[in-house]
């Protein structure tokens, strides 16, 4: 009974916030002003009656609670409106932008996770070694570096050249413009393209997980549990993989969980430097054309996946730590 309640009571907590998003997706957007006067501003020898005409169009001159209720009823059912800019649906818009954004920024992140953690493991293990003091200081530059910063040193490297080093990888974009490359072919270019950011964000992102696993682990390892398992007899590699490592993997874990909750809303930054067609492109494009039916659904798809993410963290920590129920 006690599980059975602490999901309930995680699922309701869930679907309780994804309301309190939605309403606050609806409002937000309208109160920076009136979406349809948004949306021409910039447009000269706009008369009154045509700015009247495309609130009409939009349901904009219904009262507020009407506005939401149908907001309400249009998302529920999958349909998000329709796009200023690409003059497409929305969800049409952002279901062409999330493989992209899927295979960047979820491959760096799973490749980031692997390599933090084995990184943190190796570091906590040899405390104050030259590994670890090394290590200490390189994960905390790339966790302090700007990302953009760091795609532009790498597009000068090794997308432009210098000096007798060649151009390696193509500067940006996600496939060559202009060539029909299918099956593997294509595959192929697509990588090549994903070389760069794929690199710079593996890089930018290990650090978070190597200084929290190492953390964590150091923390485990003044355990008593510990002290008990050498006191056994065990081999170190035992008490290290088959008694340190796992407990000390729970607050990692839940950190990992919530950023791949955090891979839809892809990576602002490093998609405009290298003008990688994702979520994040299309983010920071929806801004610059005032397109706020787009940004409303990307803002609900993001907070969604974080929510689910969450969610997610939440049951699973608690099976594997059962105290977490407990209290």
């Amino acid at each position: 009974m006690g599980t059975r309640r602490y999901l309930v009571s995680k699922i309701l907590q869930a679907l309780l916030t994804l309301l309190f998003v939605l309403a606050f997706n609806f409002f937000l957007f309208r109160g920076i002003g009136d979406p349809a006067t948004q949306l021409l501003r910039g447009h000269s020898g706009i008369s009154a009656e045509s700015v009247r005409q495309l609130q009409r169009e939009l349901g904009l001159d219904l009262p507020l609670g009407q506005q939401f209720a149908h907001y309400l009823k249009e998302t529920l059912t999958g349909h998000l409106g329709y796009s200023y800019f690409y003059n497409l649906p929305v969800s049409t818009v952002i279901a062409e932008r999330i493989w992209p954004t899927i295979l960047l920024v979820g491959l760096s992140t799973l490749a980031s996770t692997i390599i933090g953690i084995w990184i943190g493991i190796a570091q906590g293990w040899r405390r104050g070694s030259g590994f670890d003091q090394g290590m200490l200081g390189f994960t905390l530059f790339t966790y302090s570096m700007p990302e953009f910063w760091f795609g532009l040193i790498m597009i000068m490297l090794f997308a432009v050249g210098i000096g007798p080093f060649p151009a390696i990888f193509p500067t940006g974009g996600y496939s060559t413009t202009g060539a029909d490359y299918t099956g593997l072919a294509h595959a192929i270019d697509v990588l090549n393209h994903m070389a760069l950011p794929f690199f710079v964000l593996t890089v930018a992102y290990l650090g978070e997980y190597s200084l929290i696993m190492r953390s964590s682990l150091l923390e485990t390892l003044g355990e008593d549990f510990i002290t008990t398992a050498r006191a056994k007899g065990l081999r170190e590699n035992k008490v290290l993989y088959g008694h340190a490592v796992p407990n000390a993997l729970l607050p990692t874990m839940t950190v990992t969980i919530l950023s791949f909750g955090f891979v839809l809303s892809g990576v602002i930054t490093i998609e405009l430097v290298f003008n990688w067609p994702g979520l994040g492109l299309l983010t920071a494009t929806s801004v610059d054309q005032r397109d706020y039916p787009v940004l409303q659904g990307l803002f609900l798809l993001f907070s969604a996946s974080v929510i689910i993410a969450n969610l997610v963290a939440d049951l699973l920590y608690s099976y594997l730590d059962p105290r977490v129920r407990a209290a």
